[in-house]
């Protein structure tokens, strides 16, 4: 299939979702702390979805070729859990890292989808560097934007600078163009070379959603046929922004008032 341009009605359309999408994150903030459950967690962040913005959770009763239908309405991946934790009766404790992933679908069928990480209470060295480095990831990916260059771009200045830190990139899992569809084309890889893969074009619409593991990249799969973990047990972090490509460079679209700011070398590039 090929990577569907967006039309300026589209890219309106999906502006708006994904400041509701990230809305849901900022909304869910002030509750991420020890003693709660992630499934406390899925019950508020759902309630408030349908309630104050008439939006539909995208994930809830979402079912792949091959895949039971995935039971709530966000995704909480604790610790080692690299993506897709399914929300229930964890109590988040003192020192854990928990990566929310919250897509949002409009009443004119757009998907907003972006992720962010929280410490519970004071993380490891460890985990702070972690989650650090991997939105310096995330940030470096989105960075290579710009019509003319490449998804290879993406994948490698991500790739570069996570085993730069000692880390490793998740391979199967990557980010993906995203509008009408929750998953579109392309697939967005957080690996491999420049000057490979598409070209962008304005209207290209996907998200940039690195997943990078403290220890080796390989990754295990629970047997509710969604979680994924990491094979070593050691810690995994994730950050996503949907990203377009405009004529001049690139728009995040996963945008609110609470939305952390990009790293220093963003604002400094973008300046120069």
């Amino acid at each position: 299939m090929a990577i569907i341009i967006k039309t300026p009605e589209d890219i309106e359309g999906l502006r708006i979702a994904g400041r509701l999408g990230a809305e849901v994150l900022d909304y869910i903030t002030p509750f991420v702390k020890a003693g709660v459950t992630t499934g406390e967690l899925d019950r508020l962040c759902h309630e408030y979805m349908t309630n104050v913005q008439g939006t539909i959770p995208a994930p809830l009763n979402y079912a792949p070729p091959g895949y039971t239908p995935y039971p709530k309405a966000i995704c909480t991946s604790v610790n080692d859990v690299i993506c897709h934790g399914i929300p229930g009766d964890k109590v988040l404790k003192n020192g854990d890292v928990v990566n929310l992933d919250i897509t949002i679908i409009t009443k004119d069928g757009y998907h907003g989808d972006n992720s962010r990480m929280f410490y519970i209470g004071e993380p490891s060295i460890l985990a702070r560097r972690l989650t650090e480095v991997t939105y310096e990831c995330m940030w470096l990916g989105i960075a290579q934007v710009r019509p003319g260059g490449h998804f290879g771009d993406i994948g490698y200045a991500i790739q570069q600078h996570a085993e730069k830190a000692g880390y490793s990139v998740v391979r199967e899992f990557c980010g993906h163009g995203i509008g009408k569809g929750f998953h579109e084309e392309p697939q967005v890889l957080h690996y491999g070379k420049p000057g490979t893969g598409e070209e962008f074009k304005p209207g290209m619409i996907f998200t940039v959603e690195p997943m990078i593991n403290a220890g080796r990249r390989d990754i295990r799969e629970m047997n509710d046929g969604w979680t994924i973990k990491t094979k070593d047990r050691s810690l995994s972090a994730q950050w996503e922004h949907m990203v377009l490509v405009t004529e001049t460079g690139y728009e995040v679209l996963t945008v609110s008032a609470g939305t952390p700011a990009p790293p220093a070398f963003v604002n400094a590039a973008k300046a120069a």
